[in-house]
């Protein structure tokens, strides 16, 4: 049995089950890409696209789950775009016939290379948010993000970016931050800024390959891929943005892991299942109805059925999903129940979680001593702006402080 001290009772909150209506579909092969690998999952079992059959069971089944007024569809990939505008307006269709006076969201992740002027009218004129993969300047973000033919895709993206700010679309980056950029904080943040870009989310890539190169799953053994960031790279990657954003950009950029940290700060659950306290909130679909624990976790064992044969309520209000979210804070080494940093990061992915401590026990987070050196360093800042908060103050104050007196003082 799941001890309810570490796990919400059913119903209680809202889940999310992103879908992949391409599957792992992608028109490009970058190196650090987790996703490319699931085709082999489904090499042999027919088409590739989202079926209309498996978009209605999906879009119904997951309004009847919510609990809350509005209803967030988030469109995943592999390349999101790969199928028609047609598909989505499809989408949109059934959204309307059973969101039952739901207000429905809706937000698509791509890499751009794709969009035209017909996908921008449709992303305007339905409200959609755009979620933009890039990795920066054309130098960082060429290292690693290129075609199947080989080809670099920066120019390809930055086409991507004018589009959707002249057509009035809203849009985030979402940026990987590799053993490459890493090195690089001020440029890498400085160049979402010259582009107008207000939303940022920033994910260090980690991940480890077995034998035959590929992807390993979260329980295997796999050495650590080149292109994975180090924690000391983190460390100093996070803590040099944090410098550049605290002294001038509080309130104007939003970057999605110091908004995550203040709201773990202040006892908000935080925006990024990541630093949450459990985890098993997100599942994800594939595009034949297989519904999995998490985007991060699409492996047979963490299968938790399909849409054509349970609800979507059934699978992710499950035991077994609830299990698989309770572990994220019961299977934690005693030396991260012990740290003065825990409920900021909540020991961070499981998926990560594949090192031992300092006294031999499983489980602590490959990131720990980038993410301790982070927490540290902006502890300061980040208490003024909780501080600030609770007094229902703009947390953008902490800008003030820091003119004034060079730091923030601690009351």
């Amino acid at each position: 049995m799941i001890d309810q001290q570490y796990y919400p009772t059913p119903f209680a909150y809202p889940v999310y089950v992103m879908a992949k209506p391409a599957g792992p579909g992608c028109n490009l092969a970058c190196d650090y890409c987790y996703y490319l690998d699931k085709a082999d999952l489904y090499q042999a079992r027919g088409a590739k696209n989202m079926t209309d059959a498996t978009l209605e069971r999906y879009i119904r089944s997951y309004i009847e789950s919510q609990t809350l007024p509005a209803v967030q569809f988030t469109w995943h990939g592999g390349e999101t775009m790969l199928r028609p505008v047609s598909f989505y307006k499809r989408a949109i269709e059934l959204q309307q016939r059973y969101a039952g006076g739901r207000r429905v969201e809706n937000c698509i992740q791509t890499n751009g290379t794709l969009l035209t002027d017909e996908w921008c009218r449709f992303l305007r004129d339905h409200g959609w948010l755009v979620g933009l993969s890039i990795d920066g300047p054309q130098e960082f973000h060429d290292e690693y993000r290129r075609a199947r033919d080989g080809k670099p895709t920066f120019h390809r993206v930055m086409r991507a970016v004018d589009m959707l700010n002249r057509y009035g679309v809203d849009w985030n980056a979402m940026a990987v931050v590799n053993d490459y950029n890493a090195d690089y904080p001020d440029e890498f943040y400085n160049f979402f800024k010259q582009i107008g870009c207000r939303y940022i989310q920033f994910t260090p890539v980690v991940e480890r390959l077995t034998a035959d190169g590929h992807i390993a799953a979260v329980s295997s053994p796999g050495e650590l891929a080149p292109f994975s960031v180090t924690p000391a790279q983190w460390g100093d990657f996070l803590c040099r943005v944090f410098d550049l954003w605290v002294k001038s950009d509080v309130g104007e950029t939003f970057v999605q892991i110091f908004d995550a940290t203040l709201a773990n700060y202040v006892g908000v659950e935080p925006g990024v299942c990541t630093l949450a306290s459990v985890c098993g909130h997100a599942g994800v679909m594939e595009h034949n109805g297989d519904v999995y624990c998490c985007d991060h976790f699409v492996f047979p064992e963490y299968l938790l059925g399909n849409i054509h044969d349970a609800t979507i309520a059934e699978m992710m209000y499950s035991e077994r999903e609830r299990a698989f979210g309770a572990a994220k804070k019961t299977a934690l080494p005693d030396q991260c129940k012990q740290c003065q940093f825990l409920k900021l990061c909540n020991g961070e992915c499981p998926r990560n979680r594949f090192c031992l401590t300092a006294d031999g026990q499983p489980g602590l987070n490959y990131l720990c001593e980038g993410y301790r050196q982070f927490f540290a360093h902006s502890a300061p800042y980040f208490q003024f702006m909780a501080e600030e908060l609770r007094n229902q103050r703009p947390p953008s104050n902490v800008m003030k402080a820091i003119i004034s007196q060079g730091t923030v003082t601690l009351k």
